[in-house]
């Protein structure tokens, strides 16, 4: 099977070790994984604070990239969630024109790139193998020049429904929840928002990490609460967003977990700020990390 791995803004630039263990964890699995390098920013942000044309052209050059793949895996199933739920939205609405030519100057400008690591790697070295993350992501998007009517809608059909957060695809593709891992420490869990309530992930990650061969996994008390992060939430309301963090923490807390797992490394890194500051000594992780990780890595 010829698996895309969609690396995510957020992990490419902060976190790309989750990343590497996409793809450690589904070569084990005999999944055949490329990174394809001209993969950008999804446009999330974009259409969740206002702009939708700067999403829909990020939309385009999405499906231009990964089209033609069995499957495309992303570790967030915040990403994900955008991908499959709106991309079809924005395919479905029209493109609204440039209001003044100033607009339209800014739009078709020399291509700038989506993510702040792809200007800082766009000359960068290859990755080894067929492509292993960290910064390495070089895709440009130009301003498009127009589509044929309904073609848009059809490419995001073709290639939105293979999109998929990492635990979706390992337990309904590939039809497995043993990985062969080993993590011998105290878990608890945290649901994600866009992987439960969008993607409807449902206990496929516990199903996974009950299956790790050493881990203890123990319930997250009242798991289903936001943790506060919500993207730009979390910088329009900050008082708010730190209140509900608190909550969460407490509750981590009363677990005596050693780490906190989540599918999403944004709400991890939220959280985590928290746990840190109060020197709590709860580590956290990705449920990628934990499921790449064998006796012969530790």
């Amino acid at each position: 099977m010829r698996v895309a791995l969609f690396i995510t803004c957020v992990n490419d630039t902060l976190f790309p070790g989750t990343g590497r263990a996409v793809v450690t964890l589904l070569r084990r699995l005999g999944c055949d994984v490329e990174f394809p390098r001209a993969q950008t920013c999804c446009g999330q942000m974009h259409v969740n604070t206002g702009y939708p044309e700067e999403g829909r052209r990020l939309a385009r050059h999405f499906v231009d990239v990964f089209a033609g793949y069995d499957a495309v895996v992303a570790p967030s199933g915040s990403c994900a969630a955008m991908v499959r739920e709106q991309y079809p939205r924005l395919a479905r609405t029209p493109a609204v024109p440039p209001a003044a030519p100033a607009s339209a100057a800014r739009t078709s400008a020399a291509p700038v790139p989506a993510t702040a690591s792809a200007a800082r790697t766009s000359t960068g070295p290859a990755p080894a193998g067929s492509g292993s993350p960290g910064g390495l992501i070089t895709g440009t998007v130009e301003a498009p020049a127009g589509d044929a009517p309904g073609s848009f809608a059809a490419e995001v059909a073709e290639v939105a429904p293979k999109v998929y957060d990492l635990s979706e695809f390992l337990v309904d593709v590939l039809g497995v929840t043993d990985v062969g891992a080993y993590f011998p420490h105290r878990v608890t869990y945290h649901p994600t928002c866009h992987s439960m309530r969008i993607l409807r992930v449902g206990d496929r990650p516990t199903r996974l990490l009950e299956q790790v061969r050493g881990l203890e996994l123990v319930p997250l008390p009242e798991a289903d609460q936001c943790c506060g992060f919500g993207g730009t939430f979390a910088v329009k309301n900050p008082a708010i967003s730190a209140a509900m963090c608190a909550d969460k923490v407490r509750n981590v807390t009363t677990t005596g977990a050693e780490v906190l797992c989540a599918a999403d490394n944004s709400c991890l890194m939220h959280i985590g700020g928290t746990l840190k500051r109060q020197r709590t000594g709860v580590r956290i992780m990705h449920l990628a990390e934990i499921l790449a990780a064998t006796e012969a890595t530790r």
